[in-house]
């Protein structure tokens, strides 16, 4: 066997003596001349295909970041447009600084800024003071005003309206002292209304003075008493020695008193009860008809 000269490394021969091909390296091949290599078309289209699929990738990922940045933007905008100088309620709110003093802009000449008064006003005026004095209780009066209607109410129960009568000479509407009480502190007129209810019958009797202090020393001097008015179908009662029930009191510039007892005539008791209610609600109504007339000039003071 025989060895031919290489080339500058070692390799088979050929078979004229010549060295064969070079490898991929640069050296012969081991078995004489290689065929060309082939594409591998499945790995370079699965290459491919990844690339492409990376591409895709990375645009969604691109695409929603733009989309997000898009959204808070409009956000963005709508809140400035909230928070910003319109005229809604989100301007009213802003933070912008309230106009001073000298910005405000002066009131109009033509509408004068309304004024109130720092005084309160004056309380309405007392009714005892237009009943304490013949100066200020200018009213009319008579049996007609001070005791007007056919009835009166009183505590729950109504009675009949009997006779009525007014004088001047007062001692002469009066049974026993009364008469020089009356005369003797100045009375100017007595009136006197009678009512019945459920065979009990009352008279009232108004004295009238010409001041409040005058009227309560009438009161506080009185004997029985007034004189009973009988009439308008009330029969004579409480006269002639029988038993009645009296009272006295005063109110302004008028003292006023009851006598009840029963239209037929008998005697009222300790324990009896009906003819005791009949003057009490006779001289409550009597202080309320005063006081009314008193409300009256009081308010009529005020609004005329």
């Amino acid at each position: 066997m025989s060895f031919g000269q290489g080339g500058p490394g070692w390799g088979p021969v050929g078979p004229s003596g010549q060295p064969g091909p070079p490898g991929p390296s640069g050296q012969p091949g081991p078995f004489g001349p290689s065929e060309p290599s082939t594409p591998d078309w499945a790995a370079l289209a699965e290459q491919s295909e990844r690339a492409r699929a990376r591409r895709r990738r990375r645009l969604m990922i691109g695409g929603g970041v733009v989309a997000t940045a898009v959204v808070a933007a409009i956000v963005a905008i709508a809140v400035v447009n909230e928070n910003g100088s319109g005229s809604g309620p989100a301007a009213a709110s802003s933070d912008s600084p309230a106009p001073s003093a000298a910005e405000t802009p002066p009131p109009d000449p033509e509408q004068p800024e309304p004024t109130f008064s720092s005084e309160p006003p004056p309380p309405p005026p007392d009714p005892r003071d237009f009943l304490s004095s013949a100066e200020k209780d200018t009213a009319p009066l008579g049996a007609g005003t001070l005791f007007p209607g056919d009835s009166m109410k009183a505590n729950g129960r109504t009675y009949d309206k009997g006779a009525t009568a007014s004088t001047k000479s007062c001692a002469s509407g009066t049974q026993g002292a009364l008469g020089a009480v009356l005369a003797n502190n100045g009375c100017r007129e007595l009136i006197r209304v009678t009512y019945v209810r459920e065979g009990v019958a009352v008279t009232v009797g108004v004295a009238v003075f010409d001041d409040a202090e005058a009227a309560r020393k009438a009161k506080d001097q009185s004997r029985p008493n007034v004189a009973s008015l009988p009439g308008s179908g009330v029969p004579t009662f409480c006269r002639g020695g029988v038993t009645c029930r009296t009272s006295a009191n005063a109110l302004g510039r008028y003292a006023y008193f009851t006598i009840s007892g029963y239209t037929s005539g008998k005697d009222v008791t300790a324990s009896e009860t009906a003819a005791r209610r009949a003057g009490l609600d006779a001289a409550d109504f009597a202080f309320a008809r005063i006081l009314e007339r008193g409300r009256e000039q009081a308010a009529a003071s005020v609004t005329g």
